[in-house]
């Protein structure tokens, strides 16, 4: 019965990120379609700050409250608390997003963007109790409801912008008033008694609790927040060093990026239930489960780069537009990463499974440390956003490589296996390079991919059947 129960309250969370994802980059297409270059960088780099300050406001205690509420305190009480805690956080980072926004940039409009849309990050601190009650709840198709249909006006907001395209104020004023309209649905089907108004000016928060259950989260808090720094910082840096034109080429590239790393991420979050329990039960060493999923990433990660390579002149201008044609050599250069991104998230969650988040942590600092010095440097000295693209890659192959050295040391990985990666990574590269010169993308894609998976499937086969 709890099997069942995990599995549809999986199903749900993981349905929910997927359809809003999809129809949020409907939107940002159409947002990039509607808009001169200059008034969409504008409004990404407001959304960019949002989205940066967003991932430290919830201050990681979604884990805390889960915690609590199964080791059975009062309810109600760490419920609310929870909510009293997330609402004054919002308010607090609300300002740090208009102090950052000021000293960033001189452009009114971007800082009435950033009033605007920060509002934002106190609704979303909020809806996250909602989210995380639901979680605890088993409640989770509640959530996909409210979520889609957010997700679904925010479509018809994105079709009354291809026939008007009214002022990009007005929009940020719409998407306030949508996440307000969700915050308040979050409210009303909260139908069990486990948020009390009356007691939220009324309970008082312990700070020496409070800070000691941030301390005890710190990794995973530290680890979440290098993530989003480490690809919003892109687009700040683009605009402090570049046009405010190029804003729009980064985050292009990036939002196709987003929608090829969905997959791996849904997959990762499935697998790592099962990495904890082979680590639990000591199976990893002497498992092919490794293997199966070593080969997987390689796979897909090739799949999804050739795909971009072969197709991305032509990809790009027929979703955002003609002015975009030369968006296709930075998304190729940003596409670099892919080819890493699925195995350095499995390995993350191998890290974790092993009680090893902390050196998870520092393996992003670490990545996060050489990308900041590289884009750096390299937008000084080349002026060019190829700098950050390629600084992104250097720094996640540097990640890579860290990782795969402390799973070597642990006796789950074995250097041969590090060694093939790379060889056939950069075997079937070189291949792919030649034979594009000489045969057109659109014949030679879906017949060098058939080749692969023939080539490789008897092996997946071979692997499961010793598992």
């Amino acid at each position: 019965m709890l099997k069942n129960k995990l599995f549809v309250n999986s199903f749900w969370s993981v349905a929910s990120s997927l359809f809003q994802n999809i129809i949020f980059s409907v939107f940002f297409i159409i947002m990039a379609r509607s808009y001169e270059t200059v008034e969409f960088s504008e409004y990404i780099l407001a959304n960019t700050l949002y989205g940066m300050i967003l991932s430290f406001s919830s201050l990681g205690l979604s884990q805390w409250y889960i915690r609590e509420h199964q080791e059975g305190n009062s309810t109600v009480d760490i419920s609310t608390l929870f909510l009293k805690i997330q609402f004054f956080a919002g308010i607090v980072f609300y300002l740090v997003n208009i102090c950052l926004s000021f000293l960033l940039y001189k452009d009114s409009t971007i800082h009435i963007l950033s009033i605007f849309l920060g509002i934002n990050i106190i609704f979303d601190n909020l809806i996250h109790v909602f989210k995380t009650i639901n979680i605890i709840s088993f409640q989770q198709r509640q959530s996909f409801k409210i979520l889609s249909f957010e997700a679904l006006l925010k479509l018809c907001l994105g079709l009354y912008i291809i026939y008007i395209a009214p002022d990009i104020i007005w929009i940020a004023l719409f998407l306030v008033f949508l996440r307000m309209l969700t915050l308040w649905m979050f409210f009303q089907s909260e139908n069990r008694g486990l948020i009390s108004f009356k007691k939220i000016f009324q309970l008082h928060i312990n700070t020496s609790i409070l800070f000691r259950t941030l301390y005890s989260n710190r990794y995973f808090l530290i680890i979440g927040s290098i993530s989003v720094l480490f690809w919003s910082v892109g687009n700040i840096l683009v605009s402090k060093f570049l046009d405010i034109e190029r804003v729009a080429d980064y985050e292009i590239s990036f939002k196709l990026f987003t929608m090829a790393e969905i997959i791996p991420v849904m997959v990762s979050a499935t697998i790592f239930p099962v990495l904890v329990e082979k680590v639990k039960l000591n199976h990893l060493k002497a498992d092919n489960f490794l293997r199966t999923v070593f080969i997987a990433n390689l796979l897909y990660g090739l799949f999804i780069y050739t795909f971009i390579i072969s197709f991305s002149n032509d990809l790009i201008p027929l979703l955002f537009g003609l002015k975009y044609s030369l968006t296709a050599e930075y998304c190729n250069e940003m596409f670099l990463t892919i080819l890493l991104f699925p195995s350095v998230l499995f390995q993350a969650n191998l890290l974790v499974a092993l009680k090893m988040e902390r050196i998870d942590m520092y393996l992003n600092l670490l990545s996060l440390l050489i990308n900041l010095a590289l884009a750096i440097s390299g937008l000084y000295l080349t002026k060019s956003l190829s700098a950050i693209n390629y600084s992104i890659f250097i720094s996640f192959f540097v990640f890579h490589l860290s990782q795969e050295i402390y799973l070597i040391k642990k006796g789950i990985t074995q250097i041969e296996h590090a060694f093939i990666f790379y060889l056939l990574l950069i075997f079937i590269l070189i291949g792919y390079s030649f034979l594009k010169t000489i045969i057109p993308a659109l014949y030679l894609f879906p017949i060098f991919w058939i080749i692969i998976f023939l080539m490789f499937i008897p092996q997946l086969k071979l692997v499961r059947a010793k598992a």
